[in-house]
């Protein structure tokens, strides 16, 4: 079945900022994908972590199974709506480049440090990542992906900015779109709406897993969420004895299927309302085109409240991201006050100890650790008994 008339022709793609002879075998969509998954940055997704640090052990989600497991949802959902699933994908394989060391306690600990500085946030880190560090090509630096693939990156969670509101965008994406108006006002294209409720699908199923697993909480603590209660109670009456490990993953993809249904359904009657004839109708909408319905995403909220009294504040975590921001606070005050101590390729571009420049070089240096290379060199700069 064509692609539907709102979905994204690679064809009719804005282009890229520098121009390129582009592939005889490959979309430009398909290109971006590539690009992005052959990229350092990509690679670094092995060893970065969103709610457990490194040495918690090897079964647990990294950002890079979370960001695969995040492209699989939304190549299905981009196919039953009819969307371009290569954009879809790219998106979704894309969206956690610029995260930090440490999940959430990393970003904050940037966050704090950056104060001053630019800030920091790590959707404006990823279009850095994409369009400046990622230093392979010949011609340019980034990757010189398409406007539409930058554009779903920057904006697949709304519009950033609002008219009659006033804001100041992330230091690092207001520079870009000087360069490159990705159109921050509007809302972004339905294959950039698909991959970031795609990433809801995924985060919030894999976190259940991995906290039923480190035993964070029970499956019976669990049904306190009345839809994640029935869908289990629905699995015990067709199995019944059945153990508990496979009780949890039938649950679990029950879950996502429930889900995914749900925004199938939903999205299809918001396209039926607002008949958009184009990819800039879903850009001008003035709503998401791409959403849970309103009785899902009140499932989702309460499912939210459970993870976050359960795990995200459960004491083992908490001690876990206390030493996380340790280690990035102290790694940053170090490199701020004696950028000497940087590697050379980061340290020559500094401008002085506690410089606004090298300020920002600190945090691109930091941003881009995995969580295994923090640990190594914090032990490295911190303890005199490690060898240098």
């Amino acid at each position: 079945m064509p692609d539907a008339l709102y979905a994204s022709d690679p064809a009719k793609s804005r282009g890229r900022l520098y121009p390129e002879p582009e592939s005889a075998t490959r979309s430009v969509f398909q290109r971006d994908r590539d690009r992005i998954i052959h990229s350092g940055a990509f690679r670094r997704l092995k060893h970065k972590t969103q709610v457990f640090v490194a040495h918690y052990g090897d079964y647990y989600r990294t950002r890079l199974t979370h960001s695969l497991e995040v492209a699989q949802i939304a190549r299905s959902l981009a196919r039953t709506l009819r969307l371009n699933e290569d954009l879809a994908e790219a998106l979704a394989l894309a969206h956690d480049l610029g995260h930090p060391p440490f999940g959430h306690a990393g970003e904050d600990a940037l966050k704090a440090a950056m104060e001053g500085f630019g800030g920091f946030d790590h959707n404006a880190q990823t279009i850095y990542v994409l369009t400046a560090l990622e230093a392979r090509y010949a011609e340019f630096d980034g990757l010189n992906l398409t406007w539409e693939t930058l554009e779903g990156v920057a904006k697949h969670n709304g519009p950033l900015v609002r008219a009659g509101e006033s804001y100041e965008l992330p230091e690092m994406l207001s520079a870009y779109t000087a360069r490159h108006d990705l159109e921050l006002e509007t809302f972004a294209s339905a294959e950039a709406q698909v991959a970031a409720i795609s990433d809801d699908i995924a985060y919030n199923n894999h976190d259940i897993d991995d906290g039923l697993r480190a035993r964070l909480f029970s499956l019976q603590a669990l049904r306190e969420v009345p839809l994640v209660s029935q869908v289990i109670s629905g699995v015990e009456a067709r199995y019944p004895g059945l153990e508990e490990k496979r009780l949890i993953h039938e649950s679990i993809r029950r879950l996502i299927t429930h889900w995914i249904e749900d925004v199938t359904e939903e999205t299809r009657l918001r396209l039926q309302r607002l008949a958009p004839k184009s990819p800039q109708d879903v850009r001008q909408a003035g709503v998401a085109v791409v959403d849970f319905s309103a009785d899902m995403r009140t499932s989702v909220t309460e499912l939210r409240r459970f993870l976050f009294a359960n795990m995200y504040r459960h004491f083992e975590v908490n001690r876990s991201m206390a030493k996380a921001k340790r280690i990035v606070q102290e790694l940053f005050a170090l490199f701020l006050d004696d950028p000497a101590s940087l590697p050379a390729e980061w340290s020559r571009k500094s401008d002085g100890p506690r410089a606004r420049q090298t300020a920002r070089i600190v945090c691109n240096y930091i941003a881009g650790m995995t969580d295994r290379f923090a640990i190594q060199e914090h032990r490295r700069l911190f303890d005199l008994s490690a060898g240098l």
